[in-house]
């Protein structure tokens, strides 16, 4: 296996102690880092007068930030707002893009709700949202490009496919996103955390990611980049706040002018706590490095393939190596009684498309990834 120290980082995960967690896909356990970063905040919360407090709170939201950007490599630190979740940086492209009636947005078949709710929603303003068929569980890149007409003006799209693990190509569809003068809109929430993304790179608009999967962190934050220069394109005021202004302290000028950056998104108070736990889960992430971390869950997520397969088992998506990420879905009958019957010996699991979601993360072994297989089989 990899050169991470699983004996260190397994003790950062108490969960480890009773069960094989391996549903990060889903929600992830609080490790010791990000809870003790939590429980320090809170501590001096309860000491020190709310103004002081959040005071010492603003160089770690602007670390954060800086740690984000690193991860997905932004041109910019103002490129990053940090948000309660996926859908809300969804919403904000999908109400900011300049739409008109007769547009298009093309989406993808079995895609996540919040990616594909957000597009339905312009249906008022005369914005069609046009599905494109998965094939072996994901994105067929000509499909994808047999579906573009004059009228497409975005492309939205989930860096992982979860109900099925497909891996779609973003770079590509990023290149012929480029190439068309098509938005380009991604949710990376199924990959975050196991290997950076480059917007740049991947000409991508909008992404948006939230912290409670692969990134480890507590549910409720997230993020969402813009790409600077989209900025004048805009439709300006997707949601308003007294955040989301130039002057945000002089609160009865009612100086309504966006600031030129992702701070336009910002509506108000943040949710401190939720970024002390992103903050801590972040730098955990960094400690242990993207490339051991993508290598690690890549060995795991192969031998777990190889040893399903042999069993027997149909899988949900092409285990094509391009088309790999952390997320293996087993094709069974009644998932939700076999995840059931795998949590009682100690497994977790989720139920989710075609049937058994697993999905390990960097401190997850191989001792536990091939227990998959045994509990499939022992069915009474």
């Amino acid at each position: 296996m990899t050169g991470i120290d699983l004996t260190r980082y397994r003790a950062e995960f108490p969960i480890t102690e009773q069960w094989t967690f391996l549903s990060h896909a889903a929600v992830s356990p609080v490790c010791r880092r990000v809870a003790a970063a939590v429980q320090q905040s809170l501590s001096q919360a309860q000491t020190e007068p709310p103004g002081r407090y959040f005071a010492t709170m603003l160089p770690l939201m602007r670390d954060l930030r800086q740690r984000i950007a690193t991860l997905i490599n932004a041109a910019r630190l103002d490129e990053i707002v940090l948000l309660p979740n996926t859908a809300t940086g969804i919403n904000i492209a999908a109400l900011s893009l300049p739409l008109a009636p007769g547009d298009n947005v093309l989406v993808l078949d079995g895609d996540y709700p919040a990616n594909i709710y957000p597009w339905l929603n312009l249906a008022h303003r005369g914005v069609l949202t046009k599905f494109v068929p998965q094939r072996a569980g994901g994105l067929d890149l000509n499909l994808l490009e047999q579906r573009i007409d004059r009228h497409t003006r975005v492309i939205a799209l989930s860096t992982v496919m979860f109900a099925t693990g497909f891996r779609n190509d973003v770079a590509a569809v990023g290149r012929l996103c480029h190439e068309r003068g098509i938005y380009f809109v991604v949710d990376a929430i199924q990959s975050l955390g196991l290997w950076p993304i480059d917007v740049q790179a991947c000409h991508i608009d909008f992404l948006a990611a939230g912290s409670q999967k692969w990134l480890l962190s507590m549910p409720g934050s997230g993020f969402l980049y813009c790409r600077h220069s989209l900025l004048d394109e805009l439709v300006p005021g997707a949601y308003v706040g007294a955040a989301s202004v130039v002057d945000v302290q002089n609160y009865l000028d009612y100086n309504f002018t966006f600031p030129h950056n992702a701070s336009r998104f910002d509506l108000g108070t943040p949710n401190l706590i939720g970024a002390v736990a992103l903050h801590a889960a972040i730098s955990l992430l960094q400690e242990v490095g993207f490339e051991a971390i993508g290598a690690h869950v890549a060995q795991l997520i192969d031998a777990l393939i190889n040893d399903l397969t042999q069993r027997g088992y149909t899988l949900a998506a092409s285990t094509a190596p391009e088309h790999r990420s952390g997320i293996i879905v087993v094709c069974v009958d009644d998932a939700d009684t076999m995840c059931k019957r795998m949590e009682d010996a100690g497994m977790i699991v989720t139920s989710r498309g075609a049937g058994v979601r697993v999905a390990p993360h960097f401190y997850n072994t191989l001792a536990e990834v091939l227990r998959v297989g045994e509990l499939l089989d022992h069915r009474t």
